[in-house]
């Protein structure tokens, strides 16, 4: 049984995935207003409690790496590393950015996928198909609604934290030719984070718990 737990932004999400069957057995997505700490562990009793299993029936976990909120981050990464580290079960810790993107990789469009960042920036990143296979180019951006695009020179997907004002503007600097995911489409889910945790931790590809840490984006 493996637990999902994302906190690397206002938006929060748990997920119990069990791989035997292939089935995620419960999710919840909430908007958290800087109460990661009191409202994270509640809920995650409150899921585990709904299927009958307690933190002893996990074999494993996936985590939200970032980038995104500072305080966010290091909520869930704690709580995940403790439990990691307590009931001796393999870690996968994946990047906020790909699960955002995740959903939307059955189009043809390269993806832009954000997070909002506070003070008017947000953290980006693009993922285009590369021989067959979804990959992301470059590293994680920390920019504005403007300066991204700037860099968008093709017709693509526009997904992720992306509000009213970050819509209008998007298709005011690029036209017609962009999608932007709707909100529903556009929300992170858990589940993806615990596809993507078990998806690494199938082929043997666990991180070390003691030393996991999260993705912070800086100003240059």
């Amino acid at each position: 049984m493996l637990l999902a737990i994302d906190t690397a932004t206002h938006m929060a999400g748990l997920a119990l995935f069990e791989p035997s069957k292939g089935q995620i057995l419960g999710e919840e997505s909430w908007y958290s207003v800087n109460r990661h700490t009191v409202e994270l562990m509640p809920r995650m009793d409150r899921l585990l409690g709904q299927q009958g299993i307690t933190p002893a029936d996990l074999t494993g976990l996936a985590v939200s790496l970032g980038p995104g909120s500072f305080t966010g981050l290091r909520i869930g990464v704690s709580v995940a590393k403790g439990l990691a580290l307590a009931r001796q079960i393999p870690i996968a810790g994946i990047p906020t950015l790909d699960f955002v993107a995740r959903p939307h990789m059955t189009q043809p469009l390269p993806i832009w996928a954000i997070l909002q960042a506070g003070r008017g920036r947000i953290c980006a990143a693009q993922y285009a198909r590369r021989k067959g296979r979804w990959r992301r180019r470059g590293d994680f951006i920390l920019t504005t609604v403007a300066e991204l695009c700037d860099h968008v020179t093709d017709p693509s997907l526009f997904c992720g934290e992306i509000d009213v004002q970050a819509t209008g503007e998007i298709r005011q600097r690029l036209g017609l030719e962009v999608i932007i995911a709707s909100p529903a489409a556009s929300m992170r889910r858990a589940a993806y984070l615990a596809e993507l945790g078990w998806e690494r931790l199938a082929r043997g590809d666990a991180d070390n718990a003691s030393l996991l840490s999260p993705i912070y984006l800086r100003n240059p």
